[in-house]
């Protein structure tokens, strides 16, 4: 039956009390109603029919013929049954929801809009809010939500009973019919009170912004709330354990030196936040060389470096010894410190916006301000979308100038970091200093997705600008989205260094305490080199380091790039070997191996009782020529049990134990994280900042952890 004859019909039964607007309208609005059913609910399409042709004037007008009949469960079926799947099909479809923050509106011409196809995919589903609380029927009810004020943090209220639902009286058919935003209401309320679907928040949360784990494709209309969670997007180099070498056929291991700790923070938030870390997080070198220890140093700065070597028993395996190489750099004294120019260049994309990110950064970069001298210069590069300059170089004596600008900081757009790290590298050019410390501190979640974004495109940049003097340091902020393999990237190839900042503490360690190594370079491109002597060492395994393996004739070529050391820093290198004989052996000997390595023995006589023979090659700051260091390993440098080394070898062999248990290195599968903690409580000693009584703790919170 078409709305005409349904119009025709309804002009021989119109009451005094209605207008031909309202009477209309309100035809028009319960039309659409049925519409729906007939569209959306197949098994109700007989009923509605019936209803269009027979019942729906009468129940339209009922209050003028002073009647009064239960309509309300019909109705509610009608109406309910749509409106849920309607709901249920637009909250779940693709599982990302977007909310909409405004009600339905009252007018009458806006339910016209009902006609409309069903949203697609990523577009604004519309919820309105609750109607008032109280015994009031349903049609009192959502007479109220049509004229309740576009409010989002209006209350939330309880659904009426099933009694007020089943049933309407001819008061409220009046209220509809003589307003004309009665339909649309009693719509309204109708898909509040369908069910919600799986997975979806409670009506008096629906007022409020959910997250879509999907982007429309289409941006929000005005007043509509879209939020993208990030997924776990964090990256890590994917570096397999080094692997056992037989000395007969590869007696030479060549590595470039690594100061970065960003692994040990890295691990310390995972464990301190109920989960074991990525293995791949874990690098076992960064975890050993996070600690201080009091190796012995140089007496000047003539020659940079000391070499101190022990060889002991391993502790978890009996078969088997480990040579610890401790290296300790000349730590250049306060007072003659050089002039330091720093570029802070702070990611404020919007990924940063978080407690532990962009907050977190700017206290630590307050922390760094009040630690340098006043002839010292400081100026920051921002990037999100496009690099700006926040502060051109000032010196450090107005240093109220430099905070301000650190407060000011805001996070906000997309990450173009290959934009600012140029930006940064040309103010720090701008503002060089002649012998004394240029470097960009690049602090960031990582997250670089706008311009050049591979880690091989902001290599190449980093590789160009480093050629003019220009250190790097990396500070790497918050979870999530970390991108650790991006900033290791850049910190082993722009001169430099990483760290990760997971709390004020760790900014004070870094940045404060160990400023020195921080900001000081004292070498460059520093790299080791260990041959071992095939009559005394059958086979040897690198702990660690599996980021930064070099090529054995790298360690001759002054071209290829290497780390850096910085005042007082301190660089461990630990060995497991194997000595000839020993039942650990894992490879048989080679059938015509005798034959070729009978001249370079009797030629190498003189060096018969060497363990293995250590090298290490580094470059002054601003030279281009390397120097050498050598250093024999001999019967002298052993100890015959793990006791007698000295305490800081001890405990550093505990956190090389603990690193390689965490990254399932199999040559410590029987050795017990309990074991592990009594090996470095008992190695302790002094621990002024309390950073080994930490360890001992993260043991333990490894231990019971993975015992889940």
């Amino acid at each position: 039956m078409t709305v005409d004859k349904e119009l025709e019909k309804l002009s021989r039964l119109t009451p005094p009390a209605a207008t031909p607007e309202a009477r209309a309208r309100a035809l028009a609005a319960a039309m659409q109603a049925f519409d729906t059913a007939e569209n959306n609910a197949p098994a109700a399409q007989g009923n509605a029919k019936g209803w269009r042709q027979s019942s729906i004037i009468n129940w339209i007008w009922s209050p003028i013929m002073n009647k009064k009949f239960l309509a309300g469960s019909a109705l509610a079926t009608l109406l309910v049954i749509p409106a849920a799947g309607y709901l249920t099909i637009e909250l779940t479809r693709n599982g990302s929801p977007i909310v909409d923050q405004t009600e339905i509106a009252g007018d009458l011409s806006k339910s016209e809009a009902s006609k409309q196809p069903a949203a697609t995919v990523g577009q604004p589903v519309t919820i309105a809010p609750q109607a008032p609380a109280g015994n009031a029927s349903l049609a009192e009810q959502s007479v109220a939500v049509a004229q309740a004020p576009q409010d989002k943090e209006a209350p939330a209220v309880a659904k009426p009973d099933s009694s007020q639902t089943s049933e309407f009286d001819a008061n409220d058919i009046a209220a509809l019919t003589n307003k004309p935003e009665g339909a649309a209401a009693a719509l309204g309320a109708a898909k509040r009170s369908a069910p919600a679907a799986p997975g979806i928040a409670p009506q008096r949360q629906l007022a409020e912004p959910m997250a879509a784990i999907a982007p429309s494709p289409a941006p929000p209309a005005e007043g509509r709330v879209q939020i993208q969670l990030d997924p776990d997007r964090e990256r890590f180099a994917n570096a397999a354990a080094n692997p056992i070498k037989s000395v007969a056929t590869d007696p030479v291991s060549t590595f470039s030196a690594d100061v970065d700790s960003a692994s040990y923070a890295f691990v310390r938030r995972s464990l301190t936040g109920g989960a074991m870390p990525d293995p791949l997080s874990v690098r076992v070198e960064e975890m050993i060389n996070y600690f201080p220890y009091d190796w012995p140093g140089p007496d000047n700065a003539e020659q940079p470096f000391k070499a101190t070597v022990t060889v002991m028993p391993t502790p978890w395996n009996h078969d088997t010894e480990l040579m610890h190489v401790a290296i300790k750099g000349y730590d250049i004294a306060p007072a003659t410190t050089p002039h330091a120019n720093l570029v802070f260049l702070i990611d404020v994309s919007g990924s940063m916006d978080e407690p532990d990110k962009l907050p977190l950064l700017k206290s630590a970069f307050r922390l760094l301000v009040n630690r340098l001298k006043p002839d010292d210069t400081v100026s920051i590069v921002t990037y999100a979308g496009n690099a700006g300059t926040v502060l051109t170089p000032t010196r450090v004596a107005e240093k109220s100038k430099i905070l301000s600008a650190i407060d000011r900081l805001e996070a906000g757009g997309s990450t173009g970091g290959a934009e600012g790290i140029e930006a940064a590298y040309d103010l720090a050019k701008q503002a060089f200093v002649k012998d004394g410390v240029n470097r960009v501190m690049l602090a960031t979640d990582g997250d670089f997705n706008v311009g050049p974004s591979s880690d091989e495109d902001l290599k190449r940049i980093i590789e160009e600008r480093r050629k003019d003097g220009i250190f790097l340091t990396v500070l790497g902020f918050g979870r999530g989205n970390l991108n650790d393999s991006l900033m290791q990237t850049l910190a082993q190839n722009g001169n430099g260094s990483a760290a990760y900042i997971d709390t004020l503490a760790e900014a004070q360690k870094t940045l404060v305490e160990e400023a020195g190594s921080t900001l000081f370079p004292i070498a460059s491109d520093v790299k080791f080199q260990v041959e071992f002597n095939p009559e005394r060492i059958a086979e040897y395994r690198l702990i660690g380091y599996g980021t930064r393996a070099l090529n054995r004739e790298d360690f001759n070529n002054d071209r290829v790039d290497a780390g850096d050391i910085g005042s007082g820093h301190s660089v461990t290198a630990i060995y497991e070997i194997t000595p000839k004989g020993s039942p650990a052996v894992m490879n048989d000997d080679l059938r015509y191996g005798a034959a070729d390595k009978a001249p370079a023995a009797a030629a190498d006589s003189a060096h018969h009782g060497e363990l293995a023979f250590v090298k290490m090659r580094y470059k002054k700051p601003g030279e281009d020529k390397s120097a050498l260091i050598t250093t024999p390993v001999d019967d002298n440098n052993a100890v015959t049990t793990l006791d007698a080394a000295p305490q800081d070898v001890r405990f550093s062999v505990a956190v090389a134990a603990f690193g390689q248990k965490l990254s399932h290195v199999a040559a410590v599968d029987t050795y017990s994280y309990q074991a592990i903690a009594d090996l470095a409580a008992a190695s302790r000693g002094t621990d002024a900042f309390g950073y080994r009584s930490d360890f001992l703790g993260l043991v333990r919170l490894a231990d019971g952890l993975s015992q889940r």
